[in-house]
């Protein structure tokens, strides 16, 4: 672990390239790398970009980044693909939506599969990021799955949410039914020659007019075309004002405290579902129990609590 953590902030790419599989892949390792790099984090701004399937999120990113290390800042991109119901590894694999990739020391990217947890993000996304945030990356581009899940983890871990829109497919308006309109930061209507563009931008106006009267910050809505970088400088303009907008408000430091206290329920949640699993492979009446509900004797939730009674014991803070 010495000479991985040594290389690591040396600045190898190799080494940060191990660390992200030790997190990602719940290695043994995984607690000691990031109890060490955890002083070397929070330093940088993580931007979420979620909208639907072909709406363009990796080209919008791909021309973010090309302006970004024009201006020599650095920058992590890590891009959540669906995962393999047989093999829990991303479907697309290490692949590069992003066709021209940048061949880039500045740059490096990851495909993280989400194995199946909700809202569109793997369940060890906040370690990865400390890792890429400890290697240096002043910006972090964070790609989900798509929108529409239940739950959309992507407010608790990045600064500013981009939602990505087209005029295609009524994107507007399944983004109002599936709630993303809640959770963007910043618009971008992004294939901006499409028909129904304009109509695009002003429903979605309009829902915004609507919806942030006494509010003190409104999300911009910006056109976009990567095929000619049209809009990008207007859209990271948007993007820097909403992360100026927050260190001012003093929300940025409640947003940073709560993805840390966030990390620590979930620390906790998997010790203790860890502890519970250690338990149940001790016993060797589990059989028996689970025949007792089906016999209508008892009840899950009752022999639930009677297995954790028998397990556990509780001891409350004086």
């Amino acid at each position: 672990m010495n000479d991985l953590i040594v290389s690591f902030l040396k600045g190898d790419r190799r080494a940060l390239a191990k660390a992200i599989s030790i997190v990602e892949n719940d290695y043994p390792q995984k607690r000691e790398l990031l109890q060490r790099l955890h002083c070397h984090t929070g330093d940088s701004y993580i931007i979420g970009v979620t909208g639907s399937p072909g709406a363009g999120k990796s080209s919008l990113i791909r021309s973010l980044t090309k302006k970004l290390r024009k201006i020599g800042i650095n920058v992590g991109i890590l891009a959540v693909d669906p995962s393999s119901p047989f093999s829990g590894g991303a479907i697309l694999g290490d692949r590069i939506r992003i066709q021209d990739r940048i061949i880039d020391e500045g740059v490096f990217m990851r495909s993280l599969a989400s194995r199946g947890s909700m809202g569109g993000l793997t369940k060890n996304i906040g370690g990865i990021l400390n890792v890429m945030d400890a290697f240096g990356y002043k910006v972090l581009f964070l790609e989900t799955v798509g929108v529409g899940q239940s739950e959309i983890d992507i407010m608790n871990i990045a600064h500013t949410v981009l939602v990505v829109l087209t005029p295609a497919g009524g994107d507007s308006i399944q983004a109002m039914k599936a709630g993303i309109m809640e959770i963007a930061d910043v618009f971008a209507i992004n294939k901006a020659d499409m028909p129904g563009a304009d109509k695009t931008f002003i429903e979605v106006s309009t829902v915004l007019d609507a919806g942030y009267i006494s509010s003190s910050w409104r999300p911009p809505l910006v056109k976009t075309m990567t095929v000619n970088d049209m809009g990008v400088d207007e859209l990271w303009q948007a993007i820097t004002t909403h992360y100026s907008y927050l260190k001012s408000s003093g929300k940025l430091k409640l947003i940073v405290k709560e993805r840390l206290k966030q990390e620590v329920v979930s620390l906790l949640v998997e010790r203790v579902k860890n502890m519970v699993l250690d338990a149940l492979s001790e016993r060797h009446d589990m059989e028996k129990e689970i025949t007792r509900v089906l016999a209508k004797e008892v009840d899950p939730y009752t022999l639930a609590e009677q297995m954790f009674n028998d397990s556990f014991t509780i001891v409350k803070p004086v």
